[in-house]
């Protein structure tokens, strides 16, 4: 990387873009809000009330109004994502043959063995942080179908706010979540997947645009020695009372519309009667609004 507000050596480019960036920060959730009608039949003003919140905080939350009864959910978090340049899903292995997952509670299957088809609470991070280069996820969408019993709220913070907080509090820092070899995430052998390690940086310019990488797990990752006072630093802020922390929970027919942005999952209960069910669509896209 050679010059632009995320090489370190430019102060110039970051300053300009760091003061844009903090003169557009939302102060509060719902400043992130948008009401629509359907996702599945968006109007012009509500994508550009979208746009607008993902221009300003990678992110937008959506509360529906008037979706069709009877309407396939699936469907409709695809056509919302085409209307945003999503296309191309990453067709993980947990993913249903439409390359959306439903998150629930999974009593037995392969999905009982992992943290999101669980109630257990979902630390810190930005979706497939394990994924190859080739495959990164960059867009994301959660719809909520039904919401827990009790429980499940998010956190959510944009990564580049995170980056701003790092860079003034020391540029060293940056740098070495930047390492080519910051953080590695062991293979994974498990039944019906084999995932080779995966090794780069936590911040890294993909496509012009600043991404991050990360989890705040703790077991089955490697830091490069260098990269653990670094990662010390982003626990700090991330477990700290940040003010572009923001908390909500997703109730039925919510959802949020990002570039894949930080997030945790609170622990829920869920109620035998009415199940927990978000429909979650990784895309490989961003979104783009500028």
């Amino acid at each position: 990387m050679s010059g632009g507000p995320f090489d370190l050596d430019d102060a110039s480019a970051y300053g300009r873009w760091r003061d844009r960036k903090l003169a557009a920060r939302p102060d509060s959730l719902a400043a992130l809000v948008v009401e629509i009608g359907d996702i599945q039949a968006l109007t012009a003003p509500e994508k550009a009330a979208l746009h607008q919140r993902i221009d300003r905080a990678n992110m937008a939350v959506y509360v529906e109004t008037k979706a069709a009864a009877g309407r396939d959910d699936k469907a409709a978090v695809a056509a919302l994502g085409q209307a945003f340049g999503l296309a191309a899903l990453d067709r993980n292995h947990l993913a249903d043959d439409d390359g959306i997952t439903p998150l629930a509670v999974a009593a037995d299957g392969p999905r009982s063995r992992y943290i999101p088809y669980t109630e257990r609470p979902i630390a810190w991070h930005t979706d497939g942080y394990y994924n190859q280069p080739k495959a990164r996820v960059r867009g994301l969408i959660l719809h909520c179908a039904q919401p827990a019993g009790h429980g499940g709220e998010n956190r959510l913070m944009d990564p580049e706010l995170l980056y701003i907080a790092l860079r003034e509090h020391d540029p060293d820092v940056l740098a070495a979540l930047m390492r080519a070899d910051a953080m590695t995430i062991p293979g994974n052998e498990d039944e019906g997947m084999r995932r080779p390690a995966m090794t780069g940086p936590v911040f890294f310019v993909d496509q012009g645009e600043l991404s991050m990488r990360y989890t705040a797990r703790s077991r089955s990752i490697e830091w490069h020695p260098e990269a653990r006072a670094a990662a010390l630093a982003i626990r700090a802020i991330l477990d700290g009372d940040s003010p572009d922390i923001f908390t909500g929970s997703l109730e039925s027919g919510w959802g949020l519309l990002c570039n894949n942005v930080l997030h945790t999952r609170e622990r829920f209960v869920d109620d035998p009667a009415r199940s927990r069910l978000l429909y979650r669509a990784r895309y490989h896209d961003r979104i783009r609004t500028r």
